[in-house]
Formats: structure tokens, sequence, C-alpha cells
């Protein structure tokens, strides 16, 4: 079990993404909408696994993944990203992003990418 911290824009997706997990053992211990909520949330929290929205506004999800990577190298980041934004992901696998999920997903392609970076 890992103690997840979600973020998403959207809070049905989040929804999506919690259900997800929590069928799979894991505990979500925070949700945030926005990147500088993501990069507050993580260094209160400690979380094992992040899942990260690619566009949202304030702050990215790549500008906050490397914000989190920045500050603890070993941060296991899952991007969850809609289709068409494939470009971006070449950028956030080179920042140490340990997967990705592109939306809409079945909720086993999510679980998936988590075991997948968890291990």
């Amino acid at each position: 079990m890992a103690r997840v911290l979600i973020v998403d824009d959207a809070k049905f997706m989040r929804t999506l993404v919690r259900d997800a997990l929590n069928a799979a053992g894991h505990e979500v211990v925070g949700e945030a909408e926005n990147g500088n909520e993501a990069v507050k949330l993580y260094g209160e929290l400690k979380p094992d696994l992040v899942t990260m929205d690619i566009t949202m506004r304030e702050k990215d999800g790549l500008q906050a993944a490397g914000e989190i990577l920045k500050s603890d190298a070993k941060a296991r980041i899952i991007m969850v990203t809609a289709l068409g934004q494939e470009d971006l992901l070449g950028k956030a696998i080179k920042l140490g992003v340990k997967d990705f999920v592109v939306k809409p997903f079945p909720p086993e392609r999510l679980q998936q990418a988590a075991a997948k970076a968890l291990a």
C-alpha cells in the first residue's frame, strides 16, 4: 500500500484516480488542483507516489514535477495526460517521471503504472 498525492485541476478526474488507486489498496493522503498546491503538499505529506496532470493553471504538471524532483530525487511521479500531449511526455521522462497514463484510462492501466513506479 502506498500513500498517494493526486494532482489534477478537474475534480471528477481526481475522483476517478482516487477510486482506481483505492481499489488497488493505496491510500490517498492529499489532492491538489494546481502545481503550486502540488509542490506545497508534497513537502508537507511526503507521499510515496504522485499522479500529476500536465495541463493546469498557475503552474503546470511539468513545472511542478520538476520542482518536486529537484527537492526529492527519489520522488515517484506518474503523469496523467490527455491525448495529444505526447510531445510533453518526452520532457517529463527526461525530468525523471516514472510513467504516464493517457486519459481516458481504464483503472487497471493506472494501477499498473502505480505498481511499476513503486517497484
